[in-house]
């Protein structure tokens, strides 16, 4: 199998007689990946809010959206269980943002379109929610934001999915950028390990749920099979973190 204008295509794609056309201008790329530009936009747009709320310029320091809805363990732990998805969308400075949304963007048009945006997206929020949980499990009582769980999810199930479905080349892209990743994870203070942990973790989960299914060990109704089981990823990791907080 090999990548196509449209992504990493599934099975039942390849199988399917039909011509594969490269689209054109943005409208062509949004219908190809909307979920991913839909969150891409979100984030952003959570920016522009951070910004406006703060005092910070355009590093959207020093507002108070950071500190009322960042993961923060004890605010957890006093029913402020909005946090876990909440902290997903928020940054702390310009890098931060341009990075991660960056590493979704590039990634989300290569996995967005090979597994279907339903998939995509549970397995987007599986990952979101895992990384909180990860966060929590490592630094309980460090205020902590970004969409960082959940692109590390998207990369970890972009890299099985290559894998499983014969894309090597691409694979061992993604494989180098992962590790390059988790060195800066370990290798610089203040960034959040348990997060990028917790997220990659449920993307490999997910990934290989979607695998499973294309390979019929789900059942002939696979579709709904996988995205049952990624949101009991998710739901898993929201009551695990509701629970440790």
């Amino acid at each position: 199998m090999t990548p196509t204008p449209v992504g990493m295509r599934c099975p039942e794609c390849a199988r399917q007689r039909t011509r594969v056309t490269r689209g054109v201008g943005a409208e062509s790329l949004f219908a190809s990946a909307p979920a991913t530009f839909v969150l891409i936009a979100l984030n952003v747009a959570a920016y522009f809010a951070e910004i406006a709320s703060g005092h910070g310029g355009l590093e959207g320091t020093g507002g108070t959206l950071l500190r009322e809805f960042g993961l923060f363990g004890p605010s957890v732990a006093d029913g402020e269980w909005y946090r876990l998805l909440t902290s997903g969308f928020l940054h702390y400075g310009l890098w931060h943002i341009v990075g991660n949304m960056l590493l979704l963007y590039f990634l989300g048009r290569i996995l967005e379109p090979g597994i279907g945006t339903a998939r995509f997206v549970a397995v987007y929020f599986a990952s979101l929610l895992a990384g909180s949980f990860g966060a929590l499990l490592f630094t309980p009582d460090a205020l902590s934001f970004g969409a960082s769980g959940a692109v590390y999810g998207v990369l970890g199930a972009t890299f099985v999915i290559a894998r499983g479905r014969g894309i090597d080349a691409l694979a061992s892209s993604i494989g180098v950028l992962i590790l390059i990743n988790l060195a800066i994870s370990f290798g610089v203070p203040g960034i959040s390990v348990g997060a990028h942990l917790g997220g990659l973790a449920a993307g490999v989960v997910c990934a290989l749920l979607v695998l499973a299914g294309e390979r019929g060990v789900l059942g002939p109704r696979h579709h709904a099979a996988e995205l049952v089981a990624m949101a009991g990823v998710g739901l898993f990791s929201f009551a695990a973190a509701v629970a440790i907080a």
